[in-house]
């Protein structure tokens, strides 16, 4: 659903005078080292843009097509709204996004991959965006990218459904077991939001989360110093980049919307 046949905001994203112009491709990375990872293993360099002072953007130096963009860190839907906001009107179109997520499920341990594909709203923001679907699903083309970089690496991952929230200290037992029992994969903070713009903004957007803390026995299992976790985050970053470069997917490419 377009934004053109709803009330626009009275303060609206815009591209500022000196930002650049933005190849369509981007990668939103929540993670604080990992983007700094992505930086240095591509080589870009920090870049001067109006709201630098409320994320980081790096950009490769190649020709506008070919550049790699990188953005972050993010944490929490606001956040993370006027960041994808910015980036749409610098020119993104195809949004790729890294980050963790804890798992809700006991098959789901940390460093597991999961690719969400639609997610339940207990946020502020997305309810903000008029949409045609009250869950707006992640897109199918970047989906299929990503799951097939991921099985050419012979690595597991589950797809399906999570819950975004902005109230990390209410994750209840009763909440963990209601969505257990409604196969909801993880918690997180952001994704829900983020669909909300993409399908409103008219823009693809696809997510790679790594399961960084378990909630399935009502109890909360922290793995943010477990080496699974680094290593998988590590991985998920050179994928998302992988992707980014080399999708697979001439549809893609040429961003013909199914």
């Amino acid at each position: 659903m377009s934004e053109k046949k709803h009330s626009d905001g009275i303060i609206r994203p815009r591209k500022g005078k000196g930002d650049p112009d933005l190849a369509p491709d981007v990668l939103m990375v929540m993670i604080p080292s990992e983007l700094r990872f992505l930086a240095q293993k591509t080589g870009a360099t920090q870049t001067a843009f109006s709201e630098m002072r409320l994320y980081d953007m790096y950009r490769t130096q190649e020709k506008k097509e070919a550049s790699v963009t990188l953005a972050g860190p993010f944490i929490g839907a606001p956040h993370a709204v006027m960041g994808m906001e910015k980036l749409i009107a610098m020119g993104a179109r195809r949004i790729l996004v890294q980050g963790w997520c804890g798992s809700l499920q006991p098959f789901l341990k940390i460093g597991d991959l999961v690719i969400p594909t639609h997610a339940i709203s207990e946020e502020g923001t997305s309810q903000h965006y008029p949409t045609a679907s009250k869950n707006p699903a992640s897109d199918s083309v970047l989906n299929r990218a990503l799951e097939t970089a991921l099985k050419e690496k012979k690595t597991p991952f589950t797809k399906g459904a999570i819950w975004t929230t902005d109230a990390i200290y209410r994750e209840t037992p009763e909440k963990v077991k209601a969505y257990q029992q409604q196969n909801i994969l993880a918690v997180e903070m952001e994704i829900s939001a983020l669909l909300a713009v993409s399908s409103f903004r008219s823009v693809r957007m696809a997510a790679l989360l790594v399961v960084s803390d378990e909630l399935s026995e009502l109890k909360w299992n922290p793995g943010f110093s477990n080496s699974r976790l680094k290593k998988r985050s590590r991985m998920a970053a050179e994928l998302l980049l992988e992707v980014h470069k080399h999708p697979g997917q001439p549809e893609i490419l040429s961003g013909e919307m199914e």
